[in-house]
């Protein structure tokens, strides 16, 4: 048998294999799903949010509050305080929850609420679950808690099997649910950027996000309520029982990490936990809602996971609303890839007169240097065609930026504006992996002064203090620090040899659609 009757041999075996391994998976996820559950309607006067909300609903007809979420301690106590306060239900969807110190705060919360009757669901995307299946089965075990996994695995503790059905199901594992949503009560809904864990609250001892969430009450709440249904419901949301043997029923053990590394960040978040009075900051919280009439929660639907249709994608609805900018896009992504048509369109909007400006991390402020190797092979066709670039620093000037002592900065914000009125913020990014793999998530809001509200913290993020302008010297990429020529830098700023390596390398690669 020659060389290539081998291969083709060992090829169709593999997907066989592979076809094998997809369809028992799916007879697997529908003999596990579960009873369908829907979100419990609101009540008049029945919870703290209810008491606290309905009159400012009743003073501001047919309109929804909105209020950024920009501070990552201020975003971490809305979480807290939406929890403190329910009394009816915490819907929560989230790409992954961290084990670390506001993790483990956070899901004290939320066994806290459940002890008090509050019925608590909990989605997680199974690809970063990997070795918390005892907590989350602890969890599940408490009669108000149940969680689901998202595409999950059906091998959980053998490595060498997991790895293996990942695999022969590697076109369907790579999809995941990348929604981030936090539902207290069917009243207040938390949308956007931020997944549970230290470097989203400001907590992180080396580095933290920017990132954005908007706090949401009114109408548009039922709309997060209804994707949240669509995707519990869905088949490919697996309850962790079925998944993994059950465990005791009793709840996980939560001590907060204290090793001395973490202890300045354990004390700054306990300490904002210790002082919140539920009953006054929530009053705060909501009295500083802007009423508007123009808000829509929007998102992709949960067969996109598994590339059925494409009816409802979201990039459809985005890339519209910025095809219609007629004087200034402004766009926040902290993994920007473009690809060919993004830099037809976004030039198109130029040649028109419009200015456009985006914002994404530099290669040293990146998480994901694969991201910005694909990226920067469009840098200069952006910059040629007017198009105005800046990266994240790594490290903020001056120091401080971070309320817990971390200079470290890395950009998670995904949020864009067109022409000062209308808004998005959410968990999108403008790249191959959010236009047609992941789920997606997001708030799109029509509000001159909202929208005012996110122009001012893109203005304040591309000053020189925060992020590098770039430009074209005599046709070669640079980057200004700064107004004075002395400040201008031919290389990739604050970035080691070995991450310019990586990222020159992955432009050869053929993997910019998995990205």
């Amino acid at each position: 048998m020659s060389f290539l009757e081998v291969l083709i041999a060992a090829l169709a075996l593999i997907a066989l294999a592979a076809v094998a391994a997809t369809y028992s998976y799916g007879r697997f996820a529908r003999h596990t799903s579960a009873p369908p559950s829907h979100a419990l309607p609101p009540a008049e006067g029945a919870t703290p949010i209810d008491r606290a909300l309905v009159p400012l609903l009743t003073a501001h007809p047919e309109l929804n509050g909105v209020a950024l979420l920009a501070d990552g301690g201020r975003a971490f106590a809305a979480r807290v305080l939406t929890a403190r306060s329910a009394g009816r239900s915490l819907d929560l969807q989230y790409y992954y929850w961290r084990k670390d110190v506001a993790g483990r705060l956070l899901m004290r919360e939320i066994i806290a609420a459940a002890d008090r009757g509050v019925r608590v669901r909990l989605l997680i995307d199974d690809i970063n679950a990997r070795g918390n299946d005892s907590i989350y089965l602890a969890l599940d075990a408490h009669p108000n808690i149940e969680v689901r996994l998202f595409n999950p695995s059906r091998n959980r503790s053998n490595g060498i099997r997991r790895g293996l059905e990942l695999a022969l199901r590697a076109f369907r594992v790579t999809r995941r649910m990348h929604n981030k949503a936090w539902i207290a009560d069917g009243r207040l809904a938390i949308i956007g950027g931020r997944n549970i864990g230290n470097a989203y609250f400001n907590a992180a001892q080396a580095s933290n996000f920017h990132d954005l969430d908007l706090l949401v009450a009114g109408e548009a709440v039922t709309q997060a309520e209804t994707i949240f249904d669509g995707f519990w419901n869905s088949p490919t949301a697996v309850p962790i029982a079925s998944l993994s043997r059950p465990i005791a029923r009793r709840l996980p053990s939560l001590p907060v990490p204290s090793i001395d590394r973490d202890r300045a960040n354990v004390e700054a978040l306990l300490r904002l936990v210790e002082r919140l009075d539920a009953a006054t900051a929530l009053a705060e919280l909501l009295g500083a809602l802007r009423w508007i009439s123009q808000v829509q929660i929007i998102s992709d639907p949960p067969e996109k996971a598994v590339a059925a249709g494409k009816q409802g994608w979201l990039a459809r609805r985005l890339y519209r609303a910025i095809a219609e900018t007629q004087s200034e896009l402004q766009i926040t992504s902290p993994y920007f890839i473009p690809g060919e048509r993004g830099v037809l369109a976004l030039c198109a909007l130029v040649a028109r007169g419009a200015e456009v400006t985006v914002l994404t991390n530099s290669l040293a402020a990146t998480d994901v240097v694969a991201v910005h190797g694909a990226y920067a092979s469009y840098r200069k066709r952006l910059l040629r065609q007017g198009v105005r670039l800046f990266e994240l620093r790594p490290e903020l000037r001056p120091a401080g930026v971070s309320l817990f002592g971390s200079k470290g900065a890395s950009l998670h914000t995904k949020a864009f504006t067109v022409d000062r009125h209308t808004g998005f913020i959410g968990s999108f990014n403008f790249d191959p992996r959010s236009a047609s793999l992941n789920t997606e998530m997001g708030v799109v809001v029509v509000d001159d002064g909202l929208v005012g509200e996110m122009r001012d913290i893109f203005a304040q993020q591309t000053t020189p203090h925060c992020s590098f302008r770039l430009g074209l010297d005599h046709g070669r990429l640079c980057w200004d620090e700064g107004s004075q020529p002395e400040g201008r830098l031919l290389q990739e700023p604050a970035a080691g040899f070995g991450r310019r390596l990586t990222a020159a390398l992955i432009r050869f690669l053929p993997i910019e659609s998995q990205l």
